[in-house]
């Protein structure tokens, strides 16, 4: 045990004398993530706010075609702009860029509308890009709307009553919540935290073995009066060290950046309060010993700190390879799902930015699946430092 934690100490030492490596594990990952993200949401709900608040732009060729139609549009939110497009210049003009959307008034519209027929209307749009789409739909149902007003006048003047058209009345209750909403907006919070996590300990796995053996200090290492074990143990407890002050400066800064973002404004809250970010950081911190493990497992196997660095570098990407088929699916938590390590994190850290109570048995399900892959991990990065072959 004096041993181990002279290790410990020791990795911990010269790990903070570097200041690029200490930079990079935790400042850029755990500060710089959080706040490129609390920056892109804000963005996102900035450009979402203004939308709503300023008139809609949409081009209307031929609207002297329909001049009930472009007042309709104009008195509910939209700024018209007249142009003079057939199809293909319409077409032209949005896959270019010039209009976000289009709308074309056919020649026979009028002519279609007096005869009780449906008249048509060209909206052109790239569904390719996000904003334009969005604006689209919001015209899509205004058309609808005065397309609606249209039908219910025709039949009024036939006696018919107007609700005849409505057979079915739909009234959509949600029952989300303010922090369930959130969630949908901070989907990628749980993948920042555990991959920034990890990051924090990324160096000083690597110079475990491939970074030892790279500087020609692996053997003198390894003839030190003490047990192999020792040694590798104190260097993974000194990663994990560093990946548990990364996680928690992670938790804190998206503690911090959420609360400026004002998702309030679309019926939103953020539930990451101190005891939501604390709860947070300790159902990540089984993750730690497995991530510390296995990293030290293929550094043992590289010949080179930049193999070493290339090989964990993709090996990272594994455990946010189920978050990703999480999201993708709409995966929700079961017990089964539980026991894999980084889907059950991500599940928990969900489930605590909803506000919902957590199963007990889901947590010690997650808690003793995740510990028990990294305590086999572990044993087998101990076994690896008795090899003559990690010399290289």
């Amino acid at each position: 045990m004096q041993a181990l934690l002279a290790v410990f100490l020791k990795e911990v030492r010269e790990n903070l004398r570097d200041r690029r490596t200490l930079i990079s594990a935790l400042i850029f990952g755990p500060l710089f993530a959080p706040a490129l993200f609390a920056a892109a949401l804000l963005l996102m709900v900035e450009r979402g706010t203004s939308d709503d608040r300023e008139p809609l732009p949409v081009t209307i060729a031929h609207a002297e075609r329909a001049p009930n139609l472009v007042a309709f549009l104009r008195e509910h939110g939209t700024s018209p702009e007249r142009a003079d497009y057939d199809d293909a210049a319409a077409s032209t003009a949005v896959a270019r860029g010039d209009h976000r959307v289009v709308m074309r008034v056919d020649e026979s519209f009028g002519a279609q509308l007096a005869a009780a027929k449906p008249a048509i209307v060209r909206l052109y749009a790239d569904a390719s890009d996000s904003r334009s789409e969005r604006n689209a739909a919001r015209v899509r149902a205004l058309l609808n709307r005065y397309s609606l007003e249209i039908a219910q006048l025709r039949v009024m003047l036939r006696g018919v009553d107007p609700v005849a058209l409505v057979p079915l009345s739909i009234r959509d209750v949600d029952v989300s919540t303010p922090a369930g909403r959130s969630v949908a907006a901070l989907g990628a919070l749980s993948y920042i935290v555990l991959l920034t996590m990890l990051m924090g300990g990324l160096y000083l796995c690597i110079d475990a073995t491939a970074g030892e053996r790279e500087r020609g200090s692996l053997e003198p290492l390894l003839t030190a009066p003490a047990a192999r074990h020792s040694l590798i143990y104190g260097k993974m407890l000194a990663a994990m060290s560093f990946m548990l002050l990364s996680l928690v400066l992670t938790v804190t800064a998206f503690a911090v950046l959420l609360r400026f973002i004002g998702l309030e404004r679309f019926g939103m809250s953020v539930n990451l309060g101190p005891a939501t970010a604390i709860k947070l950081a300790l159902v990540c911190i089984p993750l730690i010993p497995l991530g510390a493990a296995l990293m030290t497992v293929i550094a043992a196997y590289t010949r080179s700190y930049r193999e070493a660095q290339t090989y964990i570098s993709l090996v990272l990407l594994i455990p946010t390879v189920p978050l990703i088929f999480a999201s993708a699916i709409g995966l929700r938590p079961t017990t089964a799902l539980m026991l894999v390590p980084s889907l059950s994190q991500h599940f928990l850290i969900t489930s605590l930015l909803r506000n919902e109570p957590i199963p007990p048995l889901h947590l010690a399900l997650s808690i003793g699946a995740t510990l028990a892959l990294g305590g086999l991990v572990g044993t087998i990065a101990g076994r690896l430092y008795h090899r003559e072959a990690l010399l290289g």
